[in-house]
């Protein structure tokens, strides 16, 4: 009777320190993962309600996964090179198309049927990050030259923003194509208006700005530094809303997602962290950790996009492991 009485003692001991931590001893583990780049992956963009992935890899080039049923839904290049890289990509707010990047020239493809809509070449400097808007018809890229370009696929209008003093690192463009958002080595980063290449607003840091996020509803813009600084900005006012609180000398960022109701914030590094954060202040709520590639030295993975899905109950990740990732959030 006593064994008896110890065992279930144990039993309820246990499952209280479950109840009161929240979570499963599990719970920063995936709970599915599947396969996307079998040598990992160079680059990947998910559709903001994380049904498609798009994925580069060095065997096939840029693919489109449906997260839904996990079939491979399109292969497309840029040319017959083996060797091109495809670095940057980009899916359209309303999933209806999709941007593919290598060094000097990118092209854009309908998701519906998997057509290409154009090729295109640049002959100045190289891209460093891409965008595109809703039904395809604006493009946003960044050049190492410290040039931002804004192409009017439909008028063949092109506006170059001049704006930063170095080499631009991270691009957002708004779903209707008619705002950005851009950061670069200068320390800063600029909210303008893509119609007249006027800048609303400025944000300031003090290092680089490494990545940047605009909020689809157009409530929030999100920078960060090389260092420590990440912040929440509102577009309108363009003041500051929150800081992103955490304890480490330096944090990098690189992926970064709104969710729909404007409440939550979603991050990936290159550490293999997934992190949500409250937007009204700032706070961490949970973080993750996503799969390193099998047999790699060492055992990392950089976040290459993130999304929430079923209402945000579930964060979809693809990372450089070349896996696809669903993580189920914890109720704060």
């Amino acid at each position: 009777m006593a064994k008896f009485f110890k065992l279930h003692i144990r039993l309820f001991v246990c499952l209280s320190i479950l109840m009161l931590s929240g979570c499963s001893p599990d719970s920063s583990k995936a709970q599915l993962t599947v396969e996307h780049a079998a040598r990992g992956a160079f680059a990947a963009a998910i559709s903001h309600d994380g049904r498609y992935s798009l994925v580069s890899s060095v065997e096939h080039g840029a693919v489109l996964w449906d997260n839904t049923t996990h079939g491979l839904k399109y292969q497309w290049s840029h040319s017959d090179q083996p060797d091109e890289l495809i670095h940057s990509l980009a899916i359209a707010h309303d999933s209806s198309t999709a941007v593919t990047a290598a060094n000097d020239r990118f092209a854009v493809w309908q998701l519906s049927d998997g057509k290409n809509i154009g090729y295109y070449q640049i002959d100045t400097g190289t891209i460093r990050d891409i965008a595109v808007s809703n039904q395809g018809r604006y493009v946003l890229y960044g050049r190492s030259d410290n040039v931002v370009v804004h192409l009017d696929l439909d008028s063949g209008r092109r506006i170059e923003f001049l704006g930063h003093q170095e080499k631009i690192n991270s691009i957002a463009l708004s779903p209707n194509g008619h705002f950005a958002l851009t950061g670069a080595n200068d320390y800063s980063a600029y909210f303008w208006d893509t119609r007249t290449g006027q800048v609303l607003h400025r944000f300031n840091h003090p290092s680089r700005v490494t990545k940047v996020a605009l909020d689809p509803q157009g409530r929030y813009a999100f920078t960060a530094d090389s260092m420590k600084k990440a912040s929440i900005w509102q577009l309108t006012s363009g003041d500051l809303v929150a800081q992103l609180q955490y304890i480490a000398r330096q944090k990098i960022f690189s992926a970064v997602r709104f969710n729909q109701q404007g409440d939550l914030l979603a991050t990936g590094s290159p550490n293999r962290q997934l992190t949500l954060w409250r937007i009204s202040d700032g706070t961490k709520l949970n973080t993750w950790l996503v799969k390193p590639r099998e047999g790699s030295r060492p055992k990392s993975a950089v976040v290459f996009d993130v999304a929430f899905a079923k209402r945000d109950g579930i964060l979809v990740t693809e990372s450089s492991s070349g896996l696809m990732e669903q993580f189920e959030r914890v109720k704060e």
